[in-house]
């Protein structure tokens, strides 16, 4: 059997594969199994930081006293709920006035309105109303006199009738543009009201927030900072030589800061890369339900062409004994179990795991050891 083994571990290596032999029970009763051989390629480890799918900093608008905080941090919100309220009793006050202001525009409008009809029907030229006494002189003024001027060429009574007309007219023009002027005052107040109250842009939660209730605040004053944070990535600054290797929805291995390993998809490639570090910026997907929250540190593991393909241990998750700072794992050795301290890498194919340091390939080690299994116990 044993000869089997090591003749599948050799075909193993030649034909640079994964290499997983089933787990079988040892001299001892154990539950064990053959250590695998995995060929890969050269890669490097970069480091970043987790980040919201969406993160926006809500600034102040406009002057005043904060009156309102919808919660603390870790606060859920959906979109449209209203995070921070501003005191706006003087903006209140304006919009009264506003108000004011174009009802008398819209007054002014009516009687400009009521005139130019008047002057239209019924021409101020031709009233006698003002007239004292029974208005002969008038009559007499309208049918002899105007008539004489006009031919004389010392006045024209058609010109004249158009003038009152125009300005009538002009008039009831300078109400509407009243109106109009109220009315955009009006809506400049309404829109600063608005910004007296900041909403959720969408849904998300609160990171952090810069003011408290009673607070006074200046227009551009930043107050809280809200995030989309059901969806997770990771900004990582990798170098020129490492993000030509890289192409959007390609899948690369991850450690998280809590111990986490996981598979990261590329989402997105910065286009210029910085002129001083030489590093093109980034973003990796986490998988949805991955624990940890923004800010966490994340080890993503890039492939390196410049480094040759190399060979590499690796072993079931099940051996792997995590009792101390370092990983280990029992080897059966002349057939009783050795504790071999190990250095991890990342999830490879087959649900392996890979070995840095520590191990060889083809060794056998114990599966699932028990808590009391001590090195060099026999029977």
């Amino acid at each position: 059997m044993r000869v089997k083994l090591v003749m599948s571990l050799v075909m193993g290596l030649v034909l640079g594969g994964v290499f997983a032999v089933p787990a079988g029970a040892g001299e001892q009763g154990y539950r064990t199994a053959r250590v695998a051989v995995i060929r890969s390629g050269g890669s490097a480890t970069v480091g970043g930081s987790v980040i919201p799918y969406k993160e926006v900093t809500l600034s102040a608008q406009i002057p005043g006293e904060i009156t309102f905080l919808a919660g603390i941090e870790g606060h859920r919100a959906s979109e449209g709920e209203v995070l921070v309220s501003i005191d706006d009793a003087a903006l209140q006050a304006q919009k009264q006035a506003a108000l004011a202001a174009l009802y008398k525009a819209q007054a002014a409008f009516r009687n400009s309105q009521m005139q130019y009809s008047r002057e239209l029907i019924s021409p101020r030229m031709n009233s006698t109303s003002a007239l004292p006494g029974m208005g002969v002189p008038g009559l007499f003024d309208q049918f002899f006199t105007r008539g004489f001027s006009d031919m004389l060429g010392r006045s024209d009574s058609s010109l004249e009738r158009y003038a009152d007309l125009y300005a009538q007219g002009a008039g009831v023009n300078q109400a509407q543009s009243a109106i109009l002027q109220a009315q955009a005052n009006l809506r400049s107040i309404e829109a600063k009201l608005e910004d007296a109250r900041l909403k959720a842009p969408f849904d998300g939660v609160i990171l952090s927030r810069m003011v408290e209730v009673g607070d006074t605040v200046q227009p551009g004053m930043p107050l809280l900072k809200f995030a989309y944070v059901d969806y997770l990535r990771v900004l990582a600054d990798v170098p020129v030589r490492l993000a030509s290797g890289l192409e959007e929805g390609m899948l690369v291995p991850a450690r998280l800061d809590a111990g986490g390993e996981v598979m990261v998809r590329v989402a997105q490639i910065y286009p210029v890369a910085d002129p001083l570090r030489h590093t093109v910026t980034v973003k990796f997907d986490l998988p949805r339900g991955t624990p940890g929250g923004p800010g966490m540190y994340v080890e993503v593991t890039i492939p390196d062409a410049s480094i040759p393909e190399r060979s590499q241990p690796a072993v079931p998750p099940e051996a792997l004994i995590w009792r101390g700072s370092l990983p280990s794992v029992f080897v059966l050795e002349d057939g009783k179990p050795s504790l071999r301290l190990v250095r991890v890498g990342y999830p490879v194919e087959g649900g392996l795991i890979s070995v840095i340091s520590g191990l060889r390939g083809g060794e056998e080690v114990i599966l699932d050891p028990p808590a009391n299994l001590v090195s060099g116990a026999g029977e």
